[in-house]
């Protein structure tokens, strides 16, 4: 019986420190003003991307030749394209097209960089030498540069973009990750457990990858808003979505001739990508102010 009592004072103990740990963070986050409100706009725009075809007035893929290049109005609130397809439903559905390709691609290259840099900070010698000089060799390439050398290698299409840009996501990853264990292992519960006779896999995922996971949110979500720019420049380059399809790169790349008569097919799109973006980068600031160790008073 005093076992059990023993336990389950623990796991109280356990419970408090969890909910005094989103306390204090809800309560920093809320202090972080500007973040805070680009958090509300990013949820919508996750809401936006779930509910896209719900939520469109329009068929986004349905040409009404009688309302071609119309500029916004009641019954089109962004207009229409050089096809007559409303501009505001394409946006809405286009956000899951986008959203899911950037986050694909970041994940992908966060979990690829993120065991990369555990390995090479841990074990060091030769391995870290490889992958730390392999990462070297990447940053020597600009991102979009890269992502646009894979595409022409792979082919043109959302899977090859997801591939170029979780690519050139891995050496960043890797090298935050690295310079995070390096830290971490030598720590004294780090000690304390490779003493114990603990395996270096349970070393790494067990204790030190705690320790990277706040850097690692923060950079993932600043890497968010970059990821939406690649993914758009690589469709406005043809090498993405397809150009009837509803992306708001491809959107920007069919409109770009119509900029004089009609600017509105461009600028509402590349007004959507720019928020988007924006709101990514300041909820990153924000996550940093909070989370990353480096920052803090």
């Amino acid at each position: 019986m005093e076992a059990v009592k023993e336990v389950s004072q623990i796991s109280l103990v356990s419970e408090e420190k969890k909910r005094s740990r989103m306390s204090e963070f809800w309560t920093k986050w809320k202090k972080q003003k500007t973040a805070f409100w680009a958090g509300f706009f990013i949820i919508f725009l996750l809401l936006v991307a779930v509910f896209g075809p719900i939520l469109a007035p329009y068929d986004p893929y349905e040409p009404d030749y009688d309302a071609i290049l119309q500029t916004p109005s009641q019954a089109h609130w962004a207009g229409t394209d050089e096809y007559g397809r409303d501009i505001l439903s394409r946006i809405i559905v286009g956000a899951g097209i986008s959203l899911s390709v950037s986050f694909t691609s970041v994940l992908v290259g966060a979990v690829i960089g993120t065991i990369l840099g555990l390995c090479s900070g841990y074990y060091g010698g030769w391995l870290d030498r490889l992958i730390m000089r392999s990462s070297d060799v990447m940053f020597a390439f600009p991102d979009l540069l890269l992502a646009i050398a894979i595409v022409a290698i792979l082919g043109p299409g959302l899977t090859n973009v997801v591939v170029a840009v979780a690519v050139f996501s891995i050496p960043s990853f890797a090298r935050l990750i690295r310079g995070n264990t390096l830290a971490a292992k030598e720590a004294v519960f780090v000690e304390a457990a490779r003493s114990m006779g603990a395996r270096s896999s349970r070393i790494i995922f067990r204790h030190i990858f705690p320790e990277t996971v706040s850097s690692m949110i923060v950079f993932f979500s600043l890497r968010i808003g970059t990821s939406i720019l690649a993914a758009s420049s690589l469709s406005f380059l043809g090498l993405g979505a397809k150009p009837e399809s509803p992306d708001w790169g491809a959107m920007l790349s069919m409109g770009r001739d119509y900029l004089d008569t009609a600017p509105h097919v461009v600028m509402i799109p590349g007004l959507v990508i720019f928020l988007s973006v924006l709101a990514f980068n300041l909820v990153g600031d924000g996550l940093r102010d909070i989370m990353d160790p480096k920052t803090k008073n």
